[in-house]
């Protein structure tokens, strides 16, 4: 399944999920308009950016950013996601720009006079900090209504993050995310129980499984993930089940056993409580649409 969504938060500031969970490679292009920036951030697996018609390219792996502005020329998207990769994208007019960093124009290069009219590519990492807020915008789980709100917030707070090179590793915020071994147990984890939906291991065994006590296991999860590990499967195995429904493959009954639902009335009722609408009335909805 491969998919992008585009969240408009304001005329001039954009946000794009892109995600592959394919074997196969996808493949997006948009038109960019001049005088736009764009932030580009690998979660996961593999990217690349093309230009000039193929003739050039750049690799966008995990856990790094790409900065892309030209005021000359315009810049549109040309991207490539390797199976199994995540990306998000921020773009935003160099007007919002200056509006949110306009005292900050001296410390961020190119915002400052000499460089007014210079492109400018930059590729950093991603900190611990900007991958919590990354984890929380792919893994939105509230209310449809603020999500607009929510997007805009978390888009302010990675921007701040972004230019914040003086990042303390000590800060309270996130002590656990600084040991680079604890975030790919903690990614082990989700792995695991993604695997194994239909019959998940218990906290315990699954700390056990990835080598990290209980505590440290909770936390991590939801500093990572923004959610307790049964709500992010919860989550997850509702997505999945409506990605079934989509199909078209299966019956309710089918769904529900291969999420882990024994009776078709506890997968009604925790579809309902995800969704608010039965898995029935989707699928009604799906075939009058």
């Amino acid at each position: 399944m491969s998919s992008q969504e585009v969240i408009t938060i304001e005329n001039d500031f954009t946000l794009i999920r892109f995600q592959n969970d394919s074997n196969e490679s996808y493949h997006v292009e948009r038109h960019i308009n001049q005088g736009l920036i764009q932030f580009h951030f690998g979660m996961k697996g593999k990217a690349k950016f093309i230009f000039n018609q193929g003739s050039y390219a750049l690799d966008l792996n995990e856990e790094k950013s790409y900065l892309f502005y030209n005021p000359q020329k315009e810049l549109p998207l040309n991207l490539e996601l390797a199976p199994n990769s995540w990306v998000i994208s921020v773009i935003v007019s160099i007007q919002k720009f200056h509006s949110l960093f306009s005292t900050e124009s001296d410390y961020i290069p190119f915002l400052s006079e000499e460089n007014n009219d210079k492109k400018y590519y930059k590729e950093d990492n991603i900190s611990p900090s900007m991958a919590i807020v990354l984890s929380q915008m792919f893994h939105y789980n509230l209310n449809p209504s603020i999500k607009n709100l929510y997007y805009k917030g978390k888009g302010y707070e990675l921007l701040s993050l972004y230019f914040n090179r003086n990042e303390d590793p000590n800060a309270e915020q996130c002590p656990f995310l600084i040991d680079e071994d604890n975030v790919l147990k903690i990614k082990k984890a989700k792995e695991i129980i993604i695997a194994n939906m239909s019959e998940p291991p218990s906290l315990q065994e699954l700390a056990d499984e990835i080598g990290l006590n209980l505590k440290k296991l909770k936390m991590g999860f939801k500093q990572i993930y923004g959610d307790t590990v049964y709500g992010f499967l919860f989550d997850y195995k509702m997505d999945y089940a409506r990605k079934l429904l989509d199909s078209g493959s299966y019956n309710v009954n089918e769904v529900g056993l291969k999420i882990g639902y024994s009776t078709g009335s506890h997968f009604i009722t925790a579809f309902k409580k995800k969704f608010a609408t039965t898995p029935k009335k989707y699928l009604m909805n799906l075939a009058i649409k």
